[in-house]
């Protein structure tokens, strides 16, 4: 299929087209850049949406429940399950995302399940290149599910406009993870499975963290706190109205643009960090790196100066 061809079958709403894109994108083919240099300009309109949270906070059963609260309010809705990879294949383990399935039928649903393939942050590698990919679509929401919570998940911010942190009664290690720093990257914060006990305690401690916020009277947009069973599907037509809430006072604030800008910046350094290793890998062989790197072990060169005559070697700076 010619690229002119693709793009202009998944700009149509082709999902063939859209799945063939996505499947180029995780291998890596060496015509996806020209593809998604092609679709960028005609991005930009989706709210992309994270989850995160701790496994077993029921993230994926309550990303269904949303994909059909949404798909109620006439919106085409994108999911992207990020699991961990398997160490022997490399591929997804889906677990109980096989639950989605029911929504799969749905022409105006796209469920993909991607392998993080040990990337930090719960994201796969491509996953900002797929949601380019399905904004450009013409999906409304795109929805990012993480593979669990921790300090790395802060890496969600890089891809997502709304992030929505899942915890549940009962877990003290969600709210220790929370404290260690996922407490800034959440502008939800959902109690799930709240017909535990436990729900209003843990309700309570998020408050108290979210209280302790000593920027918290200068910010325009208040984290709620939002309560559902996603088994039931209770709680979840608030969590679609604060989305909404929150992707309106990012419009507002002008916060949408500051993001987006932090974002591309992101993605821009990300390539040519990039270009950079591959540069690096293309001037100097494996060989001969295993042998800098075990000088520089033994003590016998510095990994400074070594680093030095790289950077002059391929280019990065002027001979000198």
């Amino acid at each position: 299929m010619a690229q002119t061809d693709i793009v202009a079958r998944l700009l149509a709403g082709d999902r063939r087209a859209l799945a063939r894109v996505v499947t180029l994108i995780e291998n890596g083919a060496p015509e996806t850049r020209a593809i998604l240099a092609e679709l960028h300009a005609h991005g930009g309109h989706a709210h992309i949406v994270g989850f995160t949270g701790s496994p077993g906070a029921g993230k994926s059963t309550l990303v269904m429940q949303l994909a059909r609260e949404l798909r109620k309010r006439e919106q085409r809705i994108g999911i992207l399950a990020v699991d961990p990879s398997s160490p022997f294949t490399g591929g997804a383990i889906l677990g109980d995302r096989i639950r989605m399935q029911e929504l799969a039928g749905d022409p105006n649903v796209f469920i993909r399940s991607m392998a993080s393939r040990g990337s930090l942050g719960g994201l796969a590698a491509s996953t900002r290149d797929v949601v380019r990919a399905l904004d450009a679509a013409g999906f409304d929401t795109i929805i990012i599910e993480t593979v669990g919570a921790g300090q790395a998940e802060v890496e969600i911010v890089r891809a997502a406009q709304s992030v929505v942190v899942v915890t549940v009664p009962g877990m003290g290690d969600d709210i220790q993870a929370i404290k260690a720093g996922i407490l800034e990257i959440a502008d939800i914060f959902v109690v799930n499975k709240a017909d535990r006990p436990g729900a209003d305690q843990t309700a309570a401690e998020l408050r108290m963290l979210l209280h302790l916020d000593e920027h918290r009277k200068e910010r325009v947009w208040r984290v709620p706190i939002v309560r559902t069973n996603a088994m039931t599907g209770d709680g979840v037509p608030e969590l679609a109205d604060k989305l909404a809430a929150h992707l309106a006072t990012l419009r507002t604030s002008g916060m949408l643009a500051s993001r987006s800008g932090q974002q591309a910046r992101s993605e821009m350094l990300a390539l040519l960090h990039q270009a950079l290793i591959e540069k690096i890998e293309a001037t100097i062989g494996a060989d001969e790196w295993d042998r800098l790197v075990a000088e520089v072990v033994e003590r016998n060169r510095d990994p400074y100066t070594t680093a030095d005559e790289l950077a002059r070697r391929i280019g990065l700076v002027p001979p000198g």
